[in-house]
C-alpha cells in the first residue's frame, strides 16, 4: 500500500524542479541589462578540454550595460573571443587586450517582444512539468485505492495535491510576469 504523504512529497519534489529549471531557463535569457548569466552555456578549449568560462576568466558586471571579462592567462584571449561569437549570445566582443568587454545594446521593440515570447514558452514548458507531476500522482493514488487505500484518505490527497498544483502554477506565473515586465521595462 503506498504511503499517501510520501506521495505527495514525491509530487511536490517534481514540481519544485520544474520551478527551479524555469527559474535557470530565465536568467539565461537577456532583458536588455548585463547579466553574467547569459555566458553561462560558453564552453572555452583551456589545454586540451572544454571548460566554462568562468573557469578561465573573471567575469563582472561594472555597469548595468557591460560585462567584463579578464582572462586569467593572456593565450586565452582568441580562444575566448570566438566562443562568444560562436555562441547564441549575439553579441560581438571588444578586447582592449586587458581584458573583453561586452555592451549589451538596448532592446528593440520586436526583440522585447520576441523574449517575452520565449519566456511565455519556457513557463508553458513548466507548467506542463507540474500538470504531468499531478497527473503522475492521481494515477499513484487511484491504483493504492485498489491496493486497499480508503477513498476517503485517496479524495483528501487529492485535494492537497490540487492545492500543491495551484501553489506551483502561481508561482510559475509569478515568475513569468516579472521577467516579462524586466524585459518590457526601457
Amino acid at each position: 500500500m503506498t504511503d499517501t504523504k510520501t506521495t505527495l512529497l514525491e509530487a511536490e519534489e517534481k514540481m519544485e524542479e520544474a520551478v527551479m529549471y524555469l527559474e535557470e531557463a530565465l536568467a539565461h535569457i537577456r532583458a536588455g541589462k548585463a547579466n553574467v548569466k547569459i555566458l553561462d552555456g560558453i564552453r572555452v578549449d583551456s589545454y586540451g578540454s572544454m571548460v566554462p568560462l568562468n573557469n578561465v576568466a573573471s567575469i563582472n558586471t561594472p555597469d548595468a550595460r557591460t560585462i567584463a571579462i579578464k582572462p586569467w592567462d593572456k593565450s586565452m584571449f582568441r580562444v575566448i573571443e570566438k566562443a562568444i561569437l560562436d555562441s547564441e549570445v549575439g553579441i560581438t566582443p571588444d578586447n582592449n587586450g586587458e581584458m573583453i568587454r561586452l555592451a549589451i545594446p538596448p532592446l528593440t521593440e520586436e526583440r522585447r517582444k520576441q523574449l517575452a515570447k520565449q519566456c511565455g514558452k519556457e513557463s508553458e514548458q513548466a507548467k506542463v512539468s507540474v500538470r504531468n507531476a499531478r497527473r503522475e500522482t492521481i494515477d499513484k493514488l487511484k491504483k493504492s485505492v485498489k491496493e486497499g487505500l480508503s477513498e476517503d484518505l485517496e479524495k483528501d490527497a487529492e485535494a492537497d495535491l490540487q492545492k500543491m498544483h495551484d501553489k506551483f502554477i502561481a508561482k510559475i506565473e509569478s515568475l513569468l510576469a516579472a521577467k516579462e515586465k524586466e524585459i518590457m521595462t526601457v
